[in-house]
């Protein structure tokens, strides 16, 4: 397999410029593309490489292309678009698909690469933007076993566990697995806050006996203390979350698999978004209990 020295990058958002950074740190060439282009030309300033007009400009010799972005339709436009990556990859590159995306859409971009005999990964991450700052990012991919061995390496840089899950489309379903969980975590991480504050409890120490127990959570050791200073401007934005969640319950609907718990989670989500909270991390849950209350 084509080794890599040169790889674009499409996306710098909160996740995709961390992650670009810390491939520049280990001296590979970067070509990057954001929508937003003075966010590149940032990014450019401070790692190096180049910025490009067009996704399809960035992905110009490049061995590896690699893609963070919003949505399915984001995915689409900056990859199998009029001006997208594969428009200006070479065969023999390989794409990594870093998007929390559906898993339809996985399978979508799967084929496009095959006929263009380009290697691709489906490989939503989880972790966050601290995550993502810290190299620390849970990496979940779908794809071959030769090609995930080859581009691992490459992951590593910004990761602390990287797992081939199956063939394509499976990263995809384990993130939404992933979001499944946290939504039902943190409403109820939301719940005992609330529970133990109107108690006239002092929430603080509640924590601190519980995150010791079977309660204990990532969610309540890194959470509790910006929920209770009503701080939501950490890590995943709510309208983010309800993106995924709507992944996660239409792909639910196909398998015939019950979400109860997670479709409810996500009307209390579209309950913040109507109260303007849409850009606040999703533990604003404990806020809407605290204005509906």
């Amino acid at each position: 397999m084509r080794h890599i020295s040169t790889v674009a990058f499409i996306g710098l958002g909160v996740m995709g410029g961390p992650m670009a950074g810390h491939l520049a740190r280990q001296g590979l060439t970067l070509r990057v593309y954001n929508r937003t282009r003075a966010k590149a030309d940032a990014w450019v300033n401070e790692y190096g490489g180049s910025a490009h007009a067009s996704p399809q400009d960035a992905a110009a010799g490049a061995d590896l292309v690699l893609s963070c972005v919003g949505n399915d339709n984001d995915v689409r436009e900056v990859i199998t678009g009029e001006h997208g990556a594969l428009a200006g990859m070479s065969k023999g590159a390989f794409l990594v698909d870093h998007t929390t995306a559906s898993a339809d859409l996985a399978e979508e971009l799967a084929a496009a690469c095959l006929q263009r005999d380009i290697g691709f990964l489906d490989a939503p991450v989880s972790g966050g933007q601290q995550g993502a700052i810290n190299a620390a990012l849970t990496v979940m991919c779908g794809g071959n076993d030769a090609l995930f061995a080859h581009l691992e390496p490459i992951m590593a840089h910004y990761s602390r566990a990287i797992t081939l899950m199956g063939p394509t489309g499976s990263g995809q379903l384990t993130k939404m697995v992933n979001q499944i969980c946290v939504a039902g975590l943190v409403q109820s991480l939301a719940e005992g806050l609330h529970f133990a504050q109107q108690a006239g409890l002092d929430a603080h120490q509640v924590v601190d006996v519980l995150s010791k127990g079977a309660a204990g959570s990532w969610q309540m050791e890194n959470r509790h203390q910006t929920m209770l200073a009503g701080d939501y401007d950490h890590g995943f934005a709510v309208d983010w979350m309800r993106k995924d969640l709507d992944i996660c319950l239409g792909q639910a609907r196909r398998l015939n698999a019950a979400l109860p718990v997670t479709a409810l989670v996500d009307q209390f989500y579209a309950d913040v978004q109507r109260q303007g909270g849409g850009r606040l991390d999703t533990s604003a849950l404990l806020k809407r209990l605290k204005t509906t209350q």
